[in-house]
């Protein structure tokens, strides 16, 4: 048996750092290019963007920022933060990688048990993560309502249970994740008001032959996805239009 593992990292408990996002960010380093950067990986643009939209949403500060205009109409580059992130993932790599060949003269001679021993790990299909610092916990009886600050500084309350609360040890001042369908999350329009409003800007624009998708930016490099029925109002949407983007509370789950 030969023992084998690649190294990843997690952030409030979801995928952060896996060794397909960090060819991707090298590659990006090396280009200055989403799309040379995905053709190298290789995945594709689309895969390479939602990548990026994950690690920027789930990292305290940005990883890759975009930048428009100049002489070759702009390019694609990572911050001083996504560089540093590389240098220290690089050094925990070299660890990793003593630490499995140490690990590999241990069992060696007990491949009748060890190798039975497989990795699992689980993923959400959520498509919204991002993460948030909780600033108020309401309790009423078995729920509770708990306020979360995002990093672009707009709020939203999500509704949990009272045991989940303790269970996840959430209080003021925690880092956590806040997650949620992308069929969750709807355009409200003008004049409308709903407890849980988000203010932000179309980035990208997909329908199919019923449904709408929409990509908007809240702030801080935070995207939130939605995906809803074609209706009259929709369908006029474009990138760059600024919309309001509704979530029940009770829509919104929390992870730590």
């Amino acid at each position: 048996m030969e023992l084998a593992s690649t190294l990843s990292l997690e952030m409030f408990g979801k995928p952060f750092l896996l060794e397909k996002r960090i060819r991707l960010l090298h590659a990006i380093e090396e280009h200055g290019s989403i799309s040379k950067a995905a053709k190298v990986v290789p995945m594709s643009y689309k895969s390479a963007w939602e990548a990026v939209d994950a690690m920027n949403a789930l990292s305290p500060e940005p990883i890759v920022h975009r930048e428009t205009g100049g002489k070759e109409g702009g390019g694609t580059v990572l911050t001083a933060y996504g560089r540093r992130l590389l240098e220290h993932y690089a050094l925990l790599e070299e660890e990793h990688s003593r630490f499995i060949s140490r690990l590999a003269s241990l069992v060696e001679g007990e491949e009748g048990t060890f190798g039975t021993i497989e990795r699992f790990s689980l993923q959400l299909s959520a498509r919204n993560q991002i993460q948030a610092v909780v600033t108020q916990v309401r309790h009423s009886g078995v729920n509770a309502a708990v306020t979360l600050k995002l990093k672009g500084g707009q709020q939203v309350v999500s509704h949990i249970t009272a045991e989940a609360v303790e269970d996840l040890q959430i209080e003021a001042g925690s880092r956590v994740v806040a997650i949620c369908k992308s069929s969750n999350v709807c355009v409200v329009q003008p004049g409308v008001e709903k407890e849980n409003l988000l203010e932000g800007v179309v980035t990208t624009f997909e329908q199919d032959t019923e449904h709408i998708k929409l990509a908007v930016d809240i702030g801080r490099h935070d995207t939130l996805i939605s995906v809803s029925p074609k209706t009259p109002n929709t369908v006029v949407l474009k990138k760059g239009q600024s919309v309001r983007l509704g979530i029940r509370p009770r829509d919104i789950m929390i992870g730590r």
